[in-house]
This record gives structure tokens, C-alpha cells and sequence, in this order.
């Protein structure tokens, strides 16, 4: 493993002043409503959601948290942000087993459902399914919100998608346990009676199809909450609902107690002694430029993350300044034996690069290896001689690599994320089982830059060719405007806002976050990859 390059305390005072602002973020995500909406909470005798999800998870065990920064300046109709998308999802260990736990945060708009609410919902669902984790629901929500209804109720990933993928998570053996902790009307009541097994609090819980007020209106009933659809009318007489329980805590209790008997949890690979790395994750601050598009040591890099084991690189002679700009090898990560594929000095993917990591991914395919995507790519090289090399074809060999490996795929963004190299590098598109940010990560088309000089040729054509001229004021004008809207777009938390990313971590844990996720994304047999028409 190569040394580090030179060390910067200008790179660690402007990360760590960046990654404050993380935590401010963070902060405003976790306490939506702040001191008054927790105390609403208390006099409903309901504790916050992350409590519970503290007390159902196994003491001392981490959480993986996903999408805390959701919904942020989504600016729907009278509502600028929704906070964490008004839902809580991470993964966490109930007696040892890894579970998804999906829990609604009544303090935003009383749980209600907007879009980026179910994109959460359906985000975790997916990883559920995709990792063959159980799903725990902590459930109390006010339903779809009801000015978007045709954004969240008729199509294929809306409402009724949730309920689909219960249905078939539960028919392959993935438990289902609904908590009620509060209202589920309509759609939402089905979130109770779906679940394998369900639980409801004695004049907490709520669940029905049509609630009182719509009853009244349908029927000229006169009937309460309770009456219609609590706990003991689910419990005793519809038998709606598995369990009744007087308490928050007495009905976490039973979640754990429903989950207790299942079958312990394999990896499916062959884990080795976990070894420290190089050199310490806290070197990534004086490493990473402070600058977005300077060039990094991606070996470095690694140096930092990886076990401390030999790193078996992939034809690392292979073409320098071309093919290098894209490493490829073999580490171990806590243990675990994973394939990197790395942007490196620019980043840029020349046709050698692209070549090189479309074979090397093929191969990790085939010995079953799952691969780790450094990406810190501006995009793949441009140009005739870039075109006569061949840049289309193996760039495209390398995205169609991607597309049809098997083996688990993690994305961690440190840079500029551009263009064709999102897709190359395993981006959102490609379904990979994980992908995560830092905040220097830059996710968009192109660069601010780049695409202020397009857009601003463009205009100045089109305004020729009315017999218009711009001024050089304008001209500069028109090129901020397209800068600032490129870059706040590419920014961390933009994406972080929309679920582009499953979260925006900090450079200090980005060992102990991909350790997790590989490990949660290795509980299913890896299957052979059939790659097709594949061709080289």
C-alpha cells in the first residue's frame, strides 16, 4: 500500500467546518417541532419515535440510520419542508438479526404522507427485500395528505406499492410486525392488517378503513375511535390485530418477543481477523482537498479505510495516466473481502480505465467478490481521439458490467459524481445496495462550471440569431445564475433532501458505515452473474 500524499490542516479545518453544518442539519432532522412537538408527545403518553426504535433494537447495538435528511425544501403546496420525510428507516439488530424498521414520526404533520414520504418507505422496503431483512412498522399516521393525492395514491410507487411489497416480503419469509402506536385510517389501516403479526395499544392504537367523521357522512353513524377501530375491537372481535398491550414499552416488548424464535442470521462469504487500516480514518481531513475538482490519491485513500492487508491491485501498471485513473482491486473491510473500483488523480474515465474496470468487475462477479465504488469522477474523457479509442464502446462495457453483476454493489461518493461516470460507478440508477455521501460529494449532469459555458453559448446563438447581443453584464449574469443553480443542485444536501443518496456521512465513519452495510448486504446467497450479450 502506498503512502498517503501530503497532509493539509487547511483540508481538516474546512471538512470538519463543513461536516458542522452536517450536524446542524442532523440535528434540525432529529427534533421536527422542537421542545413543543415532544411535549405534545408526552401528554399522549407517546415517547419519541428514535426511543422506541432505541428500545427495540438490541442494547448497545448501532443503528443504521437512512435518509435522515429527507424532505428539506421540497416546497409542496403550503408545506416548504417535510423533516425526514415525516418517517423514520435504518436497520438495526433485534436478538442478533438484522431488521428494518420503519417507523412514522407523528411530530411532522401528524405522520401524513407525501411523496418523498413514501419514497422513504418504499427506499427501505426495497433494501428489505434486496437484503432479505424482516420489517418491524412503528405505525401512526394521519394517512396520504390529501391536497397531493393524485402525486400519492394511484400509480405504481405510491401508496398502494407499500402494501405490495408487504404482501410479497411475507410470502418469501420475511416477517412483517406492524406496532400501532397511533391512527391508521383507509389505506394506512392496511399497514395493521396486512402484517404477519400486529400489535396495538389499548386506547392508543387505531386502525380503520373509513374513520368517524367519514362514517358519519356515509352513514349518519355516531360512533368514536375507539369503538370503531381500537385495539380491543381488533384484538377481541374483528380479529384484525394479533396483540393487545397497555403501553409503548409493553408493546415493543412483544415486537422483541415475536422476533425472538427466528433463525440466526449467516454472511455468505468467508470473513477473515479484522486488522486496523494503514493509517486512520481521521487522515481522510488533511487528505481530501478542500477543493471539489483537485486530483486525489485514491490508493491513499484507500489506505485509510481498508484493513490493514496487502491491497491486490488490478493491472496497476496498466496504461499510466490513463488507465490509472481508475483502480481497481481487491481489499478487506473489517473483515470482509470486498472489490474497490476507484476514481483516482482526476478522476476522469479514459476508454483504458473503463476497459480495465469493466473486466475487473466482470470477475468479481464471477469469484463472487462484492465491490465497493470510490466514485470521484467528473465523467469519461470527451474528444474525437477519446471517440476514434473507443470511449463510447468501453465506457458502455463497463455500465453494462455494472448493470448485471450479482454480487452486492455499495456506492460512497468523495467528489465530483458527473455525468455517464454516475452510471459507470454503480449510481442510484443501478440499484446498488447501498449508496452514500460525503460532503464533498457533487451529484449532477455536470459540474456548475461546464454547464454555465454550454448554457450560455446557447443562449447567446439563440439570441444571435434574433439579432440580439449580450453584454458582457449579462453574459456574467446569465453564468452565475447557471453556476449557482448547477452546483446547489449537486450539493450533498439537495440530494440528500430527495433520496438521491441513503445518506450523507461523515469522513470519520465512512469505515464503519460500509462495514455495515456490506455486512447487511451479504445475508443472501449471492446468485451467478449472467452477463448476456456481453461483449469486449
Amino acid at each position: 500500500m502506498e503512502e498517503t500524499a501530503p497532509l493539509s490542516a487547511t483540508n481538516r479545518d474546512h471538512w470538519l467546518s463543513e461536516e458542522q453544518k452536517l450536524s446542524d442539519r442532523m440535528q434540525e432532522a432529529m427534533f421536527p417541532g422542537g421542545e413543543k412537538a415532544v411535549e405534545k408527545l408526552s401528554k399522549q403518553n407517546k415517547q419519541l419515535v428514535r426511543d422506541l426504535i432505541s428500545k427495540l433494537i438490541d442494547p448497545g447495538t448501532p443503528f443504521l440510520e437512512l435518509g435522515t435528511l429527507a424532505g428539506f425544501g421540497m416546497d409542496y403546496p403550503n408545506v416548504p419542508d417535510v423533516i425526514g420525510g415525516g418517517v423514520v428507516t435504518g436497520i438495526g439488530r433485534i436478538h442478533g438479526n438484522w431488521t428494518m424498521i420503519i417507523a412514522n414520526d407523528s411530530r411532522v404533520k401528524a405522520g401524513a404522507y407525501f411523496p418523498i414520504t413514501l419514497k422513504k418507505h418504499l427506499r427501505a422496503q426495497a433494501i428489505a427485500e434486496n437484503c432479505g431483512l424482516n420489517c418491524v412498522y412503528i405505525a401512526d399516521s394521519a394517512g396520504a395528505f390529501l391536497p397531493m393525492q393524485d402525486q400519492i395514491f394511484p400509480d405504481d410507487g405510491q401508496f398502494g406499492s407499500m402494501f405490495y411489497n408487504m404482501c410479497r416480503m411475507s410470502a418469501v419469509g420475511q416477517k412483517q410486525i406492524t406496532l400501532s402506536t397511533g391512527g391508521n385510517t383507509a389505506g394506512g389501516a392496511y399497514i395493521v392488517f396486512l402484517a404477519c403479526e400486529s400489535v396495538m395499544i389499548h386506547q392508543m392504537s387505531y386502525s380503520f378503513l373509513g374513520g368517524p367523521p367519514l362514517v358519519k357522512a356515509a352513514l349518519g353513524e355516531e360512533v368514536t375511535a375507539e369503538e370503531l377501530g381500537g385495539a380491543v375491537v381488533h384484538t377481541n372481535i374483528s380479529g384484525g390485530c394479533d396483540h393487545i398491550c397497555q403501553s409503548q414499552d409493553e408493546a415493543i416488548g412483544r415486537v422483541r418477543d415475536i422476533l425472538a424464535h427466528d433463525s440466526s442470521q449467516e454472511l455468505h462469504i468467508n470473513r477473515c481477523q479484522e486488522v486496523a487500516p494503514y493509517h486512520p480514518i481521521e487522515g481522510l481531513y488533511d487528505l481530501l482537498p478542500e477543493n471539489i475538482y483537485r486530483a486525489i490519491d485514491a490508493r491513499a485513500v484507500i489506505a485509510h479505510i481498508a484493513d490493514g492487508y496487502p491491497f491486490r491491485e488490478y493491472k496497476k501498471d496498466y496504461s499510466p495516466g490513463r488507465g490509472d485513473n481508475t483502480i481497481c482491486g481487491k481489499i478487506f473491510l473489517k473483515g470482509i473481502p470486498i472489490g474497490v473500483v476507484a476514481s483516482n488523480n482526476s478522476g476522469i474515465i479514459f476508454h483504458e480505465s473503463a476497459q480495465k474496470a469493466a473486466e475487473f468487475i466482470i470477475r468479481c462477479g464471477k469469484d463472487k467478490t462484492p465491490l465497493l465504488f470510490l466514485q470521484n469522477s467528473p465523467g469519461y474523457m470527451v474528444g474525437t481521439a477519446s471517440e476514434q479509442a473507443g470511449i463510447g464502446k468501453y465506457g458502455a462495457n463497463m455500465v453494462r458490467a455494472v448493470s448485471n453483476v450479482k454480487v452486492p454493489r455499495i456506492q460512497m461518493v468523495i467528489g465530483p459524481d458527473h455525468g455517464a461516470a454516475n452510471y459507470g460507478m454503480s449510481g442510484r440508477a443501478y440499484k446498488p445496495h447501498f449508496l452514500f455521501s460525503t460532503m464533498r460529494a457533487r451529484t449532477s449532469v455536470m459540474s456548475g462550471a461546464s454547464a454555465a459555458y454550454v448554457l450560455l453559448t446557447l443562449e447567446k446563438r439563440n439570441r444571435k440569431a434574433k439579432g440580439k447581443e449580450m453584454s458582457p453584464e449579462e453574459e456574467e449574469s446569465f453564468r452565475q445564475r447557471m453556476v449557482d443553480k448547477y452546483d446547489g443542485e449537486a450539493h450533498p444536501f439537495y440530494n440528500a433532501a430527495r433520496l438521491y443518496t441513503d445518506g450523507v456521512i461523515r469522513f470519520s465513519d465512512i469505515r464503519d458505515y460500509l462495514a455495515l452495510a456490506f455486512e447487511i448486504s451479504l445475508l443472501k446467497p449471492i446468485p451467478d452473474t449472467v452477463l448476456g450479450n456481453f461483449h469486449f
